[in-house]
C-alpha cells in the first residue's frame, strides 16, 4: 500500500507532517520502545503513541533507529501530547523520514485494519500473478515469455547470466561485472551499488550456474519465485543433454577399439564431422583442500560447457570431464578463449584446472588425445589450477605431472628441507641462490650477476647446498635431482 493511499483514506485524516508520500508499506507495527530497531524489518507504518518521549532529545534517537531499520513511515498519535512535538518533526525531517500525524479521535486498531486490508488484497493478486507465470512456463513457455510476463505482471525487468558473463536471457546490463558479483558474493540474494539483485537460480556450483539479475532492490520472494521458473527451464534444456552426453560416453568408451568405422559411425552420431580438426579438452573443479574424482570430473565438464556458451557436452571420466571440441580456428585459439574466460571465473574455495590436447583428426586420435589433455590437466593440478596446453607437457614438466602428488612432495622434501630449515634459521638464500644457480646453466658469474651479489657469496652457498643435500653439483645427475625437486616443490 503506498502512503499516498493511505493519506487519501477519508475515515482516518491522517496528516503528512514531514517528507513525501510516495513509499510503499508493507505492514503496521505499534511501538512504544524507545529501541524499536530489533523487532522491525524494514517497509513498515510505525505507530506510536508518544509514550517513550520524555525529552526532546529522545526524538532524535527514536528516529535512528527507525530509519537504520528501514521503515518506510512513522505515524505519530495526538493522545498524549494534543500535538506532534516540534523536535520529533524536525528529526524526521533532517532524516528524510516520512512523518504522518493520527488525530485524536482516529484509533490505531482503524489504520490497522485498513492497510492489512489493502496488504492482504495484493498479496492475493500478486499470488495470483505469480501463479499465472509458473503456469505458464511448466506449459513450455522459454525464457523470453517468461520475462515479459514479468514485466508485464510484476513490473519487474532482469536477465539471466552464466557465470562466464554470457547473457542467457533478458537484458542484463554489464554483464561481466554482475557474474563477477555473483561469484564473489558471501551470501545471496545480493544487492549491487546499482542497484541489482542477484539471485542463485539452482544449487549448482556457482562457477557452473546461472544468476538471475533483476534490476532494482528487489522483493526477495518476487526473486524466488522468478529463479524457480528460470530452474525449470534450465532443467527441461537439460533433458536433450543428457542424451548427447550418453553417446559421447560410449564414443569415449571405444577410444582404444581399433574399429574405426565404428568409431567413425560414433563420431557422426555425436554431430563430429570424421574429417574435421578437433582437440579434447580435460577439466576439473576442485573444492579446496579435496582431490580430483567424480565430483570434480563432473563439476569440471559442466564449467568447461558454460566456459563454450554450451556448444559442446562434456563427460565425467575417471578423474576429469572431458568434451572433444570442434575446431573452427586452431587450437591455440581454442586455449585462448579458455584461458580468458577462466582469469573471469575465480571464486573462493573453488580450483579449476584445464588440459588441451593438440589439434587432430579422424577417430583414430581420440585416444592418445584424451592421455595428451589428461597429462596437461593434471599439470595445471599441480600447478595450483589453470590452462596448460600440450605444448607445455613435452618436458621434464609431463613426468611430474604423472607422479602422484604425495611422492612428489616427498621426493622434494627429502632434498629441500634441509635447506628451507637452515634458511630459516640463519636467514640465508640457499634455495634462491640453488634456484638462480641451475637456471643459469652453473656459471658461478652469471648467477652473482643476476643476484646482485660477489661471485665468492655465490661459491660459498653452493658449498653450503652441497653440505646439506648431500650433492655433487658439477655432476649432471645430482643437478637434475636437485632441479626437479625445485619445480616438484
Amino acid at each position: 500500500m503506498l502512503i499516498s493511499e493511505l493519506l487519501a483514506h477519508e475515515t482516518l485524516r491522517l496528516i503528512l507532517l514531514t517528507g513525501e508520500p510516495v513509499g510503499t508499506i508493507t505492514g503496521v507495527v505499534v511501538t512504544d520502545l524507545p529501541k524499536p530497531g530489533r523487532y522491525l524489518n524494514g517497509g513498515e507504518l510505525v505507530l506510536t503513541g508518544l509514550m517513550w518521549r520524555h525529552r526532546p532529545a529522545d526524538s532524535a534517537v527514536f528516529v535512528d533507529y527507525l530509519v537504520q531499520a528501514g521503515v518506510t513511515a512513522l505515524a505519530a498519535g495526538d493522545a498524549r501530547l494534543g500535538h506532534v512535538p516540534d523536535d520529533l518533526v524536525d528529526a524526521c525531517r533532517d532524516r528524510g523520514l516520512t512523518l504522518l500525524e493520527v488525530p485524536i479521535e482516529v484509533s490505531f486498531g482503524a489504520i490497522i485494519d485498513v492497510v492489512d486490508r489493502r496488504v492482504a488484497g495484493e498479496q492475493r493478486l500478486a499470488l495470483g500473478r505469480h501463479r499465472r507465470i509458473f503456469t505458464a512456463v511448466a506449459e513450455g513457455a522459454g525464457l523470453p515469455e517468461l520475462f515479459e510476463m514479468a514485466r508485464d505482471e510484476l513490473g519487474v525487468t532482469g536477465g539471466v547470466v552464466a557465470a562466464t558473463g554470457r547473457v542467457i536471457a533478458g537484458e542484463v546490463s554489464d554483464p561481466s561485472r554482475m557474474a563477477a558479483e555473483f561469484l564473489r558474493a558471501v551470501r545471496l540474494p545480493h544487492v549491487t551499488a546499482d542497484p541489482c539483485t542477484i539471485f542463485t537460480v539452482d544449487r549448482s556450483h556457482r562457477v557452473a550456474g546461472w544468476a538471475l539479475v533483476l534490476d532494482g532492490d528487489v522483493n526477495p520472494e518476487i526473486g524466488y519465485e522468478l529463479a524457480s521458473c528460470v530452474a525449470l527451464e534450465r532443467t527441461r534444456a537439460e533433458e536433450g543433454r543428457r542424451v548427447e552426453r550418453r553417446l559421447l560416453e560410449q564414443l569415449i568408451g571405444l577410444a582404444g577399439s581399433a574399429d574405426l568405422p565404428e568409431l567413425s559411425a560414433r563420431m557422426r552420431t555425436c554431430g563430429l564431422d570424421v574429417a574435421a580438426p578437433y582437440a579434447i579438452v580435460a577439466a576439473t573443479a576442485l573444492r579446496t583442500g579435496a582431490s580430483a574424482g567424480p565430483d570434480a570430473a563432473t563439476l569440471g565438464g559442466l564449467v568447461l560447457e558454460e566456459m563454450l556458451d554450451r556448444s559442446v557436452v562434456a563427460v565425467a571420466a575417471a578423474d576429469a570431464g572431458l568434451a572433444l571440441v570442434p575446431l573452427h580456428d586452431s587450437a591455440e585459439a581454442l586455449s585462448g578463449l579458455l584461458k580468458a574466460r577462466l582469469a573471469s571465473l575465480a571464486a573462493p574455495g573453488i580450483r579449476l584446472s584445464f588440459g588441451v590436447s593438440a589439434a587432430l583428426t579422424g577417430p583414430g586420435a581420440i585416444r592418445g588425445g584424451i592421455e595428451e589433455a589428461g597429462y596437461a590437466r593434471r599439470m595445471a593440478d599441480a600447478r595450483d589450477g589453470g590452462l596448460v596446453t600440450s605444448d607445455e607437457i613435452y618436458t621434464h614438466a609431463l613426468l611430474l605431472a604423472t607422479v602422484p602428488g604425495d611422492i612428489r612432495r616427498g621426493f622434494a622434501s627429502r632434498l629441500l628441507d634441509p635447506l628451507f630449515g637452515y634458511d630459516r634459521k640463519h636467514q640465508a638464500d640457499l634455495v634462491r641462490t640453488l634456484s638462480t644457480f641451475l637456471d643459469c646453466a652453473g656459471s658461478w658469474n652469471v648467477c652473482a650477476e643476476r643476484l646482485h651479489v660477489h661471485v665468492n657469496t655465490v661459491r660459498y652457498r653452493i658449498k653450503r647446498v652441497e653440505e646439506l643435500t648431500g650433492k655433487n653439483l658439477t655432476t649432471m645427475a645430482d643437478r637434475v635431482d636437485l632441479y626437479l625437486a625445485l619445480r616438484a616443490s
